[in-house]
């Protein structure tokens, strides 16, 4: 029994989270996810599986072929995902929103008329290439530049951090193409095809995530032709800000999905496990422990349906979108805390699922722009 209250959504969504979760069910079974998850082995068939239902379409727009889908909409997607398994929800997102967004509002139509339906049907993958080893969160610090030589622009530099780089078709690269500007003008963001010559993608092991992991990339040379150039050049920063509202729900989502996920298998464990003659979950130490999960969980999820409510009313919902980012990725690293707690030496042992939730909840904190940087964001706009 889910703990998840379902009030509020409407029928059509309610029915768009029991399809994806069979979906889930049939093409990513939970003893395969063990598995995957140890051989770092992307979910392709559950990826491809959502495509042909229509998933990736769902947030795009009609006149691209998409279902112009509300914001609302995405949160449940990218929830139910997040829910079943984060890696499977990380692989949707990185290419649909991370990357995608950028050819969708910002790039040359051409483009955006071959790559974008391929990306809806599943048959190209994207990554975003913005981090690099002296730049993290100081995205306006990048080294990696690109200078214009007639109709190309010529690539050069080194990313780190990328997220499923290693299946990507495309990288969206934010670099310097005036290394004269100002920190943080003078960038510019193209669309590279990630077996270009010059392009080398080395796997990164990561603790969490593993079937979406991490990946550094290098740039020698590289060739993009100035028609993949994603915006107006030097408007990259700019375009990237108008990006983060939706990337921020994506992973505020994502997080609280888990956060329910993890409370529910943490009660069913606690029901299960007997000692002193009793199930735990009859002595009020572990009731207020799963109590306490079940607030967070619940107070996550509140705040990604504000925010989606703020976007599809047209607001930009800046702080709220720093503030759900925060709660959700930090609710769901301590309901991973408390549950491994309650499981005792279960939830050390890579035996049980509650290791791998742990591991997995642990990069919301930093991925997608540290909470460190959010609460930066939300000093600014007190005036402070």
């Amino acid at each position: 029994m889910t703990l998840m209250n379902l009030t509020g959504l409407t029928d059509e969504q309610k029915m768009m989270r029991e399809s994806i979760l069979d979906i889930c069910e049939r093409h990513l079974p939970w003893e395969r996810v063990r598995k995957m998850d140890e051989a770092k082995e992307f979910p392709h068939d559950a990826y491809n599986a959502l495509a042909e239902a229509g998933y990736l379409r769902l947030f795009y727009p009609e006149k691209f072929g998409g279902m112009a889908g509300s914001a609302k909409d995405l949160a449940v997607l990218l929830e139910t995902l997040g829910y079943y398994y984060t890696g499977i929800a990380q692989a949707v997102t990185t290419t649909l929103i991370y990357a995608g967004m950028h050819v969708v509002k910002f790039g040359q139509p051409e483009v955006q008329s071959d790559v974008i339906p391929k990306i809806m049907s599943g048959d190209v993958k994207l990554a975003l290439a913005m981090s690099e080893p002296g730049t993290g969160s100081d995205v306006a610090g990048i080294k990696t530049n690109a200078v214009r030589r007639g109709d190309e622009f010529i690539l050069n530099g080194n990313k780190v951090w990328i997220t499923c780089a290693h299946v990507a078709d495309y990288l969206v690269v934010i670099a310097k193409t005036d290394p004269s500007a100002e920190r943080h003008k003078g960038m510019s963001a193209l669309l590279v095809d990630a077996r270009a010559a010059g392009v080398t993608i080395r796997p990164l092991a990561m603790l969490g995530r593993r079937t979406t992991h991490a990946n550094e990339v290098f740039f020698e040379d590289v060739r993009v032709p100035a028609s993949n150039l994603i915006g107006s050049e030097g408007a990259a920063w700019k375009n990237i800000m108008t990006c983060l509202g939706i990337e921020r729900l994506g992973l505020a989502a994502i997080s609280s999905g888990h956060c329910f996920k993890i409370t529910e298998y943490a009660r069913d464990y606690a029901k299960e496990r007997i000692q002193f003659g009793h199930p735990i979950s009859d002595f009020q130490v572990i009731q207020h422990k799963l109590a306490n999960m079940l607030i967070m969980s619940e107070t996550a999820r509140q705040s990604v349906y504000r925010v989606a409510d703020l976007i599809d009313a047209g607001h930009p919902a800046i702080e709220e979108t720093s503030i759900a980012k925060i709660i959700c990725t930090e609710n769901n690293f301590r309901c991973a805390d408390e549950g491994l707690q309650i499981l005792g030496g279960a939830g050390y042992s890579m035996e049980y699922d509650m290791q791998m939730f742990f591991r997995d909840s642990r990069v919301g904190p930093i991925g997608g722009g540290s909470n460190e940087i959010q609460r930066n964001v939300l000093a600014k706009r007190m005036g402070l």
